[in-house]
């Protein structure tokens, strides 16, 4: 059928944007970790490229809509590919707010950091999406679940940052505008984790026809 072939396209498609958003947010991590101007740039040129990625996705899937009508199962996939395609470049667009913070924080001497900040923080993300993509791949239910309770991680690191950069800041006034770029790293990397687990909740509706979104 031209709909299951259309359907398989449109799935390496996601894929490929996937893996190119995953690689650019290691490199915007790995840029603020290392402190690696160049790294930062190199984010930016990839950012472009999964900008005009999530647009022709988006076309596609518009245009299977209107070609094929599909139903049940098949609707259900192009729904759910229509909202990771926009989840994967928002992650692209956060991971580029973080490269710039990279190029500022590279160009100015450095300010005590949580340890788990630069030490969990770039392996659990990395993770996340890993497990995020893989679980889209074989609509794997326990996969996903696994990205959701790593969420809880991220979130945790972000809420010790935000206190420890707090106190730095009153006790030494000339790191506050270092440290504000650092919390807004933090902010943007956990808002990458937020927009795992989202997908993550999609392949669970697209298995199981269930939303778990705000669901206790």
């Amino acid at each position: 059928m031209h709909l299951h072939r259309d359907l398989d396209l449109i799935k390496r498609e996601i894929l490929e944007l996937g893996g190119l958003v995953e690689v650019t947010i290691n490199d915007a991590i790995m840029a603020l970790k290392g402190r690696n101007i160049e790294l930062a740039e190199k984010v930016t040129r990839q950012e472009d490229a999964i900008n005009e990625m999530e647009v022709a996705i988006e076309e596609e899937c518009l245009k299977i809509l209107a070609l094929h009508q599909p139903v049940a199962a098949d609707l259900r996939f192009i729904v759910v590919i229509l909202k990771v395609n926009n989840d994967l470049e928002r992650m692209g667009d956060f991971a580029l707010n973080v490269a710039e913070r990279a190029m500022f924080l590279s160009s100015h001497d450095a300010i005590p950091t949580l340890p788990d900040f630069i030490e969990v923080v770039p392996n659990t993300i990395r993770t996340m999406v890993r497990k995020t993509l893989d679980s889209l791949v074989k609509m794997d239910v326990k996969m996903a679940r696994e990205v959701i309770e790593m969420d809880d991680i991220i979130d945790d690191i972000n809420r010790r940052m935000y206190g420890q950069l707090q106190e730095l800041m009153k006790s030494d006034t000339d790191t506050i505008e270092r440290a504000i770029q650092l919390l807004s790293s933090s902010r943007y990397i956990e808002r990458i984790a937020d927009l795992a687990t989202n997908i993550a909740e999609d392949v669970i509706f697209m298995v199981e026809g269930r939303v778990i979104r705000h669901s206790d």
